[in-house]
């Protein structure tokens, strides 16, 4: 009896390492991944998905505890929790009650605010997806990276991420940057021969894996890991979350240390005053703590998440998605915007016109040589991931244009540096090379040009139409095994020109007049020729101050460049690595650069970038790359993002300045009363149920209008602004306390109860109704009238104070009911006050800021580095 041996059974898998499939041949790994060259079914890819989950390395998800761990990493809040406990156990529990609303009221805003943010970020990330090219059924056909299981075949072309952990099946010049898994800045040249068993992952040639780039040529290969299953998912699923911080998060940083140098020093000095002059000693640490506790504003975090929380929906109706909330002062920081053309200044939707021979006549044999030369093969057809070679395609008849006798031998893809694509085809028996791509390099390649071919290539471009050149030359030598190299790429001879149509956009000169109203210089450089660019410019209204090329940036210096780059507006046929340096270039002179791109040729700018800005038709290196994506490639969407962002910093600063003078001018009055009085000026419960009324007041703010002078160019974290901003506004508040003690003292003889009463009110009522003041820079109501919701909330607080004060809680809060004759005079107090702060304002507000020829901002280059290489990085429509 004989025994027939089992074959051997396939693994899992998730038990194929890179090793195995590395040292296997193609059609063992394809009979592991019970697969084909032909792909999978439809219905085969929707089990598998469904066995081994999407292809997904980490979704965005929302972490209640993590929110919440954000809102209790904060100094000030920290303080408050401290003296809360300290008040406590020294036996001052209302004191430690107020204390705890506040910290409740700061805590609680600040979670629903985030937490609500954070799911309206959740919702956006899921907008933003990525694509790849997979067969199916037997055909190329687009699908959601997150869909695609082991066993997929898949196409890889330049510019894109590696959706998954690939076995290659055969390759055209592929090369892929592998500098995140390896370390190694030298692009990996690929192949579909197997690798020696044991090779390490930077010698594993025949894959390309998840995460990587397409830096050169294309291929196809089999998904053989997903998810967390490939190389770069096992690194990221265990990756630290936590993000390095932006500067908007810096300033609030530096601001809260100011603060708790300031509340430290006077809590010193009001102490050791107190007991020199004997005081009760748990009186005198309670009344320093809440010294302390009241020159802070303490729903400051509120006040931010608030703000950054409404910023969030406004952006998430104008469809742009902040890949990190704070980001969004960010994006109201800059001041120039460098963009290219094709989709934000014309439609996008790229359209072939007309095909013509080197004297202008129309030819239909050019177009046949495109189509041959495009990403798509003839035979098998399919998606095109060039908008170029999508729209040739998408003309009228192109495969009966074809013809049947076709067979592509060998294709050499299009590159950055020759501007072309080559392809050597069989047609009819005849060996035929041919060339397409950018008019001057294939002109350069040609045996002769004639005159009347430059002539209807200049009349093209004063049309605005982009232009494509088709040459072709008999290629009998050049077989599949030679391959097309780029020095085959002469003795060409000129069929003619592909004309392509993008109609500017309608809107796009509204958005223009936006982005200039908001103080944004607008740049455009782009790949295109440069009269096509002005031509389009001009069309829009877009001033432009000169125009350069790549060709003549390249011998320029530093200075030069430079110069250059400051004086110019369109910047034409230039390359990723100028794109880059014109950036450093304008950040050298203190711009704030935003860049706008959605090309592999891109990504090095949008690093460059302050601001990297894509969309989310863009490849994946530029949407890696970005802060922001808009899920609308247009320059309004864009002028909404910019002006959300300057508001929500305007906001703030008005919180921030209102607290810090108004809080010290109060804390300096109390400082003083109560080295010069034989009581406490106020219970420190008393000074903390003030801060609470007035804070409760300012939650309003986010909700305020924004003068238009304030959105017309960025604003920035200036600790020494701020300081002086209080030492001049608090001494003014300190005055009027000191005629209110005056008026208590001298004119109606008040004891400690009625001392204390009346300056409440007062120092209630000056702190809060300041904010009508300081929310603007001229004539607040005549000129600039906040929300109705901010009004309200700062009227309402006072009267909430004055019926405190004669309300059954007044005994209990250590109140008593005043004179008419008080409130009268109070009246008269504030609007002098207010009066006197309008005039402090015109002065100050007169100086200049900073020094003439100072740059307005000052961003570390180490922190630049540090907030870029935490950028999330959208490898399979997730981030990681």
């Amino acid at each position: 009896m004989s025994i027939t041996p089992k074959a051997p059974t396939a693994p899992e898998p998730a038990a194929l390492t890179a090793a195995r499939v590395a040292a296997a041949p193609v059609d063992e790994v394809l009979r592991w991944l019970d697969s084909s060259a032909a792909g999978l079914a439809g219905a085969q890819a929707a089990a598998r998905l469904a066995r081994y989950g999407p292809n997904a390395v980490r979704t965005h998800q929302v972490n209640a505890l993590a929110v919440l761990g954000r809102q209790l990493r904060n100094a000030v809040l920290i303080l408050l929790a401290g003296t809360a406990i300290v008040s406590y156990f020294l036996g001052d529990s209302m004191q430690a009650v107020i204390i705890g609303v506040i910290l409740a009221a700061s805590i609680g805003l600040g979670f629903v605010n985030e937490y609500r943010a954070e799911h309206a970020a959740a919702e956006l990330h899921g907008r933003v997806h990525h694509n790849a090219v997979a067969r199916r059924n037997g055909k190329f056909v687009t699908v959601n990276v997150t869909d695609l299981v082991p066993g997929d075949v898949i196409r890889l072309s330049l510019g894109e991420a590696v959706p998954a952990d690939v076995r290659l099946i055969d390759v055209s010049g592929l090369e892929c940057d592998e500098s995140i898994l390896t370390g190694e800045s030298l692009n990996s040249e690929k192949s579909p021969q197997p690798v020696p068993a044991g090779a390490e992952l930077a010698e594993s040639t025949d894959l390309a894996f998840m995460g990587t780039i397409v830096s050169a040529g294309e291929g196809t290969g089999v998904v053989y890991a997903t998810g967390t299953s490939a190389e770069f998912g096992r690194i990221a699923a265990g990756l630290d979350k936590r993000q390095p911080e932006t500067d908007f998060q810096v300033g609030l940083r530096r601001f809260s240390y100011l603060l708790l140098q300031v509340a430290i020093a006077l809590m010193v000095v009001i102490l050791v005053s107190n007991l020199l002059l004997r005081k009760p000693v748990i009186d005198s640490v309670l009344f320093s703590l809440a010294i302390a506790v009241g020159i802070t504003p303490q729903l400051l975090p509120a006040v931010v998440s608030t703000s950054l929380a409404t910023g969030s929906r406004q952006l998430a109706k104008a469809k742009v998605l902040v890949k990190r909330l704070v980001c969004i002062e960010d994006l109201g920081d800059i001041d120039i915007l460098i963009t290219d053309k094709t989709g934000t200044l014309t439609e996008g939707r790229i359209r072939l016109v007309d095909t013509v021979d080197a004297a202008g006549a129309r030819d239909e044999s050019v177009r046949r040589l495109g189509l041959l030369a495009t990403d798509v093969d003839p035979e098998s057809v399919g998606a095109s991931g060039n908008a170029l070679d999508a729209a040739l395609w998408e003309s009228p008849r192109p495969q009966q244009l074809v013809g049947g006798g076709v067979h592509r031998v060998a294709l050499l893809p299009f590159d950055h540096e020759r501007r072309a694509t080559s392809v050597l085809v069989d047609d009819d028996g005849k060996r035929v090379l041919v060339v397409k791509g950018a008019p001057e390099q294939v002109l350069a390649r040609c045996t002769m040009t004639d005159p009347v071919a430059q002539d209807t290539l200049a009349a093209l471009f004063a049309a605005g139409r982009r232009v494509v050149a088709v040459a072709a030359k008999p290629a009998p030598g050049l077989t599949e095994l030679t391959g097309i190299t780029p020095s085959d790429e002469r003795d060409l001879t000129l069929a003619g020109f592909l004309v392509f149509a993008d109609e500017p956009k309608s809107a796009a000169r509204q958005s223009l007049s936006r982005l200039a109203a908001l103080g944004i210089e607008v740049k455009i450089a782009t790949g295109d020729n440069p009269r096509v660019a002005e031509k389009v410019c001009a069309d829009l209204g877009l001033a432009s101050k000169g125009t350069v090329t790549g060709a003549q940036l390249e011998p320029l210096g530093d200075d030069e460049f430079v110069a250059v780059a400051q004086n110019h507006t369109i910047f034409a046929r230039i390359s990723p690595e100028q794109k880059a340096r014109l950036i450093t270039s304008l950040r050298r002179k203190g711009r704030s650069v935003g860049f706008l791109g959605d090309g592999v040729n891109d990504a090095l700018a949008l690093h460059a970038a302050d601001v990297g800005i894509s969309v989310d038709s863009a490849t994946d290196v530029a949407k890696d790359a970005a802060d922001v994506v808009l899920l609308e490639k247009d320059l309004g969407v864009l002028a909404t993002g910019v002006a959300e962002g300057r508001r929500i910093f305007a906001n703030t600063i008005k919180y921030v300045l209102m607290g810090t003078s108004s809080n010290f001018g109060n804390m300096f009055s109390a400082a003083a009363a109560s080295a010069l009085l034989p009581f406490l000026p106020m219970l420190p419960s008393q000074i903390l149920l003030n801060n609470l009324l007035y804070d409760s007041s300012q939650l309003a703010i986010p909700t305020d209008r924004v003068d238009e002078e304030q959105l017309q160019a960025p604003s920035h974290w200036n600790v020494a602004f701020i300081r002086r901003f209080m030492l001049i506004f608090g001494p003014i508040s300190s005055l009027f306390d000191f005629l209110t003690f005056g008026l208590m003292l001298g004119v109606l003889h008040a004891g400690a109860i009625e001392f204390r009463t009346g300056w409440f009110v007062e120092s209630l009522a000056t702190q809060t109704l300041i904010i009508f003041a300081i929310r603007t820079r001229t004539v607040p109501f005549f000129r600039s009238r906040p929300s109705a919701l901010l009004a309200g909330t700062s009227l309402t607080v006072v009267a909430v104070g004055v019926v405190l004060t004669i309300s059954p809680l007044a005994h209990t809060l250590g109140f008593r009911p005043l004179p008419w004759q008080f409130y009268a005079v109070l009246g008269g107090f504030v609007l002098v006050y207010l009066v006197l702060v309008e005039l402090a304002k015109m002065m100050f507000y007169a100086e200049p800021i900073r020094p003439a020829g100072e740059p307005h901002r000052t961003r570390g280059h180490a922190h630049r580095v540090r907030r870029r290489a935490a950028r999330f990085h959208y490898v399979t429509g997730v981030r990681t």
